[in-house]
């Protein structure tokens, strides 16, 4: 792989109950866990901030190959719900892409989040690691 970017994070203090930042210090961020996981909830959590960065590279990616296929996605939007959970092989995280395009039937949605599921970066690591659903919504 040729390298484009490299992006740089420090944790410090207890985990979940610590503090991130970017080196650049564009995130600069105390997190906390969130209440159903025992915590105070008051700061971020790391499963917010893979959400976060997830929906948008999914994002990029339906753009890239709506592009290609010569679609219009221009009001678009992708968000992404990440679970985190007990298995039998201890933690784990799942994923819910939820993808809106309004200007297109909900088949040709489909197809188009489904190749973009095949080239976002993102679903590429995941792959094969949690359970990642792509779904088509109307809102």
């Amino acid at each position: 792989m040729e390298t484009l970017y490299t992006a740089e994070a420090i944790a410090t203090g207890s985990g979940r109950d610590g503090h991130v930042r970017t080196d650049d210090s564009r995130i600069d961020l105390g997190l906390s866990a969130p209440e159903a996981m025992g915590g105070d909830g008051q700061g971020s959590n790391p499963e917010q901030l893979f959400a976060s960065g997830y929906a948008a590279c999914f994002h990029g990616a339906l753009q890239l190959v709506a592009k290609q296929a010569g679609k219009d996605v221009g009001d678009s939007s992708v968000g992404a719900k990440v679970s985190i959970g007990k298995g039998e092989d201890g933690m784990g995280l799942a994923v819910t892409l939820e993808v809106v395009v309004p200007n297109l039937p909900q088949s040709e949605a489909q197809e188009l989040a489904d190749q973009a599921h095949q080239v976002c970066p993102y679903s590429k690591a995941t792959r094969g690691n949690i359970d990642v659903d792509v779904v088509v919504t109307d809102d």
